[in-house]
């Protein structure tokens, strides 16, 4: 009669440690790079889901106040420089804010009406990190923006002459 639990016993140690194995091997490289970009901010952060690419985009929108209230959505969004991010308040959640992290480079007044907007131009690349500050602690709202570089197209192409399109050894035109 014994036997039995012991047998559920060793195969739930077995199925238990095949399931710590499983999910070890299977890592997440989103996440890794997430975590290069943001460290541990968003630990605890109720809706971040990946970064938002608007690398394309000239202007981009959050919302202040969404999930229940108490998120910035999208929670981080990946922009090139000379973009703006307007920042719009629902008005769910109570009185909101925007202030960025570490240099106060960019900060809002609180608002808790619907269609407030707050909006800052980003010129320099980098991460820059931010958060609600009544609702930091108590929610752990906060949101990141990735500034890149704008790529730009670069003509590696080889001078050619231009009446008739040939290109000599050396590349000065002279054929």
């Amino acid at each position: 009669m014994d036997e039995l639990p012991r047998r559920r016993t060793v195969l739930g140690a077995i199925s238990g440690g095949l399931t710590i194995a499983v999910a070890g091997c299977l890592g997440d490289d989103d996440q890794d790079i997430e975590e290069e970009t943001y460290g541990d901010w968003f630990r605890g952060a109720p809706n971040f889901e990946g970064t938002v690419d608007e690398t394309d985009s000239d202007e981009v929108e959050v919302l202040v106040g969404a999930a229940g209230g108490f998120a910035y959505d999208p929670a981080a969004v990946r922009i090139t420089t000379d973009t703006t991010v307007v920042w719009e308040w629902t008005g769910a959640g109570g009185g909101h804010d925007v202030v960025e992290e570490e240099d106060s480079l960019f900060e809002s007044d609180i608002y808790d009406g619907e269609g407030e907007t707050f909006s800052h131009t980003f010129e320099e690349p980098g991460v820059y990190r931010y958060y609600c500050s009544p609702h930091l602690e108590s929610h752990r709202m906060v949101g990141a923006v990735e500034v890149v570089e704008e790529e730009s197209e670069t003509d590696d192409e080889e001078t050619d002459d231009s009446s008739n399109g040939e290109t000599d050894a050396d590349g000065d035109g002279d054929t």
